[in-house]
């Protein structure tokens, strides 16, 4: 097997990708007061968002355990990436850091590299597009190294979310602007930035804030790109759609990707959230 990438369960990897022995999905467990799950193969995305709704406490998770990590790199690839989550959100690349620390201890040096995908979500998947695009242009270990570091870099993610209970409730919105105020309807647009959320604008209800959203991707996209359009969504596929077909009255892309949200991106964004990376 020339290369396997491994990725953290934040990631919304598509479905036929799950069986095929090059990836290797690792967990994150879930805590809404004395409801625990893990992140897995049996994540039910109503039961959760049920327990989102119901809970006044704020919701947990837990990164993955190195081991977990080094379990999936035992295998016979010669290539082997792994992508996480933004470390800003999470302690998923650092557990990878050290499970690549252990393997080599064990090992000897190997052809293993983490990426902190500053991002989440379909931002994880955006770049296990970009690594499969680049092994199979056969090239090595190192060039792929620099170049999806370089894209990485390159990738932008917004989002806007019906209601940002998870975010308050977790003390992640200490850098946000004090005009969220969900009395007034207002939706803000948000941005990651280095791993980070920054507001971009904001619009009153829903529909405005997805209107201004999309001004703000297809700014500089010049009509046409070749990069993957991919938007994640929770539980809200018509509303995934409408800003596909909002998006490219304005650009073309060389694919389009719709994704539902595994649990941790369910957690963060709850029902309805919309999240687009280009």
């Amino acid at each position: 097997m020339k290369y396997r990438i491994v990725v953290d369960s934040c990631c919304e990897l598509k479905e036929e990708y799950k069986n095929d022995p090059r990836f290797a999905i690792v967990p994150l467990s879930i805590q809404v007061g004395d409801y625990n799950i893990m992140d897995d193969e049996n994540f039910n995305q109503a039961e959760l968002l049920d327990k989102l709704a119901d809970s006044s406490a704020a919701p947990k998770s837990a990164c993955p355990a190195p081991g977990a990590y080094l379990d999936a790199f035992e295998c016979d690839a010669e290539d082997i990436f792994v992508v996480t989550l933004s470390s800003e959100l999470s302690g998923s690349y650092n557990s990878a850091m050290v499970a690549m620390e252990m393997y080599e201890e064990e090992h000897g040096p190997s052809n293993i590299h983490i990426i902190d995908s500053e991002s989440a979500s379909c931002g994880e998947l955006q770049i296990v597009e970009e690594l499969i695009k680049l092994e199979e242009k056969g090239l090595e270990f190192d060039e792929i190294v620099g170049r999806i570091e370089v894209f990485r870099n390159g990738m932008k993610t917004y989002f806007v979310l019906n209601t940002l209970d998870t975010f308050k409730k977790t003390g992640r919105l200490k850098g946000l602007k004090s005009l969220l105020v969900s009395s007034l309807n207002i939706k803000p647009v948000l941005q990651g930035v280095k791993g980070n959320i920054a507001q971009l604008d904001q619009g009153i209800g829903m529909r405005k804030a997805l209107s201004k959203m999309v001004d703000h991707i297809v700014k500089g996209l010049k009509g046409r790109t070749d990069k993957i359009l991919m938007i994640s969504h929770c539980n809200a596929p018509e509303r995934a759609e409408q800003v596909k077909e909002m998006i490219l009255r304005h650009a073309q892309f060389a694919r389009v990707i719709i994704v539902n949200m595994r649990g941790i991106s369910t957690m963060y964004a709850n029902d309805g959230g919309i999240i687009v990376t280009v």
